[in-house]
């Protein structure tokens, strides 16, 4: 540790971020007892608790109960594809990463109502993912078919779990992926999953996938940690042709 004394609670969070990301403190490395760096940072237990949870919500200090504080070790970032609504196969097939699914039939609520364009209560086929570093949550994806498309024997078909291992689309072959993505803060459900500060952002992906008639026949809800997560979309120019010299 050095040798400042800083007291309020972001300054003794300045110091040991400081300490993390030069290599002071060695990521797997316990950090001293709460009492003992109150002690040393000449603070409170309560200032030097609000210290550590920023550090906490930056990702970078965890806190195992009856363990103590450790350093975080880097969580290697997975790719999300857009266009093409999945994880790039390749970061998404490393045999570091593995996926936790539970399916259940729930009713329609009036968010996905209002995505999938089906009455309130219609009964939906939900698969809810999550993808893991060992033992690490990297991501979450709340996949939502109507019930009548939901395909038999997904859990145990060899190509559709490939497909949920990259979160992408469960159900038929759509004609249309339409992404919407924002940055914002976490849900408490989310942040429980994910196990983040209720603070550190996420990024968030609503993906619609429709047919060729234009019935949505997907609605999935893909969270991220902001830090694990590159997101790519590629934009295609497309000339009009009304304007285009002859």
């Amino acid at each position: 540790m050095t040798g400042s004394v800083p007291r309020r609670h972001h300054d003794i969070a300045d110091d040991l971020r400081h300490q993390i990301t030069t290599g002071s403190i060695k990521p797997g490395e316990r950090l001293p007892s709460e009492a003992g760096l109150a002690a040393r940072y000449r603070v409170s237990t309560v200032t030097l608790r609000r210290a550590l949870a920023v550090l906490q919500g930056e990702g970078l200090v965890e806190k195992i109960h009856g363990k103590g504080n450790y350093v975080r070790h880097p969580r290697r970032k997975i790719m999300y594809v857009g266009g093409w609504g999945t994880l790039d196969p390749w970061t998404a097939a490393e045999p570091t990463l593995r996926i936790t699914v539970r399916s259940t039939t729930v009713p329609a609520s009036v968010h996905l109502t209002t995505l999938l364009k089906v009455p309130t209560g219609s009964p939906l086929a939900e698969y809810s993912c999550l993808s893991l570093e060992q033992g690490a949550p990297h991501g979450l994806a709340r996949i939502y078919i109507p019930r009548d498309l939901a395909p038999a024997g997904v859990l145990d078909d060899s190509l559709r779990q490939e497909a949920i291992t990259r979160f992408a689309v469960l159900g038929p072959s759509p004609a249309t992926v339409r992404e919407t993505v924002c940055a914002r803060i976490p849900t408490p459900d989310e942040a429980s999953a994910l196990r983040i500060g209720s603070t550190a952002p996420v990024l968030a992906i609503t993906r619609i996938a429709t047919d060729s008639t234009g019935r949505a026949i997907e609605a999935a809800l893909l969270t991220f940690p902001g830090d694990r997560v590159d997101a790519v979309f590629t934009a295609h120019h497309v000339l009009d042709e009304r304007h285009t010299p002859g």
